[in-house]
């Protein structure tokens, strides 16, 4: 391959998945597709923005007559597909810019994509999704690569059906493509509207630190640079129209977690213990809340030989280090948009 497009690439997961491509490939030519949203942001790759074969355009996915423009005069050989509206709460206040984003979105590249080649000899779209296509769990079982799609909210019914339609034009037009399901990620960069960085960022601030519910929901956890490490591994390996569930083995109900986070916090801060968890305080649960997510891993370890790399331990001080190390980033990103929306949402 010669050209890669991953969209997205200014976010949390696209700019871990850039800087790994970008610094382990230097022969292939990076381009980095994003509309530059509220959680887009191009100081996640500041180290890597000055290489050779690192390319960033600003669209918008939405915009066919843009994307078609854009396949046409590079002719990507590769897609790594991760642009996305992915906040469960945005989606329930508007999912329109969901629908558009993650289903027309997605329908736009393959379009390209599929107008661009001939002969897919050598080319590949990789769909980035999520395990919250599966809809929830009891208080056992895991999410195979066979568990019947359930989505229950506007983003994980808008992903799972830009999943289908990836499905769909690989079985009608023949397109090479592969898809994983991820759980829910953590580390550096992560925009601050997710439990692990919003708690942080309001830990610092002594702001309340909001649970839904009991919290009593139960997420599998999986560190960003480990995630990043499997799709370069499915990218070139993964067999054409596959699925490949990628997850941590990692389980923590949100309470649990939050109260751990309280713990670090509290001892890196040098705050007498206690003093973070004094801010939880118990909100309205979301609608439609799903209770457990969980994902069985096997088939990517058996078939690709990928497991985490870090123990939750280790990935959890890592980030905490990272997010207290970076507060200019913070407050960067948490200022004008997001400030607005923690407001309306909890204030």
């Amino acid at each position: 391959m010669k050209k890669i497009l991953i969209t997205g690439g200014a976010g949390f997961i696209g700019s871990h998945v850039i800087r790994l491509f970008v610094n382990k490939y230097p022969d292939i030519q990076i381009f980095n597709l994003d509309k530059l949203t509220y959680a887009g942001n191009l100081l996640n790759l500041s180290d890597i923005e000055s290489k050779p074969n690192y390319t960033f355009i600003k669209g918008d996915i939405v915009d066919a007559p843009f994307i078609d423009a854009l396949f046409a005069k590079h002719q990507f050989d590769g897609v790594i597909h991760l642009a996305a509206e992915s906040h469960v709460d945005r989606s329930i206040s508007g999912p329109m810019e969901f629908i558009f984003t993650n289903i027309i979105g997605t329908a736009n590249l393959l379009n390209a994509f599929k107008a661009t080649w001939k002969d897919f000899t050598g080319k590949l779209f990789y769909h980035v999704s999520t395990d919250e296509v599966y809809g929830s769990l009891g208080d056992e079982g895991l999410f195979t690569e066979t568990t019947p799609y359930d989505p229950k909210s506007p983003y994980s019914a808008s992903k799972a059906s830009s999943d289908h339609i990836v499905r769909a034009y690989c079985h009608t037009y023949g397109l090479p493509v592969v898809i994983s399901n991820c759980s829910n990620n953590y580390g550096p960069n992560q925009f601050p509207e997710k439990l692990l960085p919003l708690m942080i960022n309001n830990i610092r601030h002594n702001k309340a630190l909001p649970i839904y519910g009991k919290g009593e929901n139960v997420r599998d956890w999986l560190y960003v640079l480990d995630h990043a490490r499997a799709i370069d591994l499915i990218f070139w390996k993964g067999k054409m129209g596959e699925t490949y569930n990628i997850g941590g083995n990692n389980e923590w109900t949100n309470i649990d977690l939050v109260h751990k986070l309280c713990e670090i916090m509290d001892r890196k801060l040098g705050r007498e213990p206690g003093t973070s968890a004094k801010l939880i305080t118990y909100v309205t649960d979301r609608a439609g809340h799903d209770l457990r997510y969980a994902i069985d891993a096997s088939k990517i370890k058996n078939e690709l030989g990928w497991e985490p790399s870090l123990k939750f331990d280790e990935g959890f001080d890592i980030s905490v280090d990272w997010y207290l190390s970076n507060k200019e980033w913070l407050d960067n990103v948490t200022s004008g948009d997001y400030q607005k929306y923690y407001d309306e949402q909890y204030l």
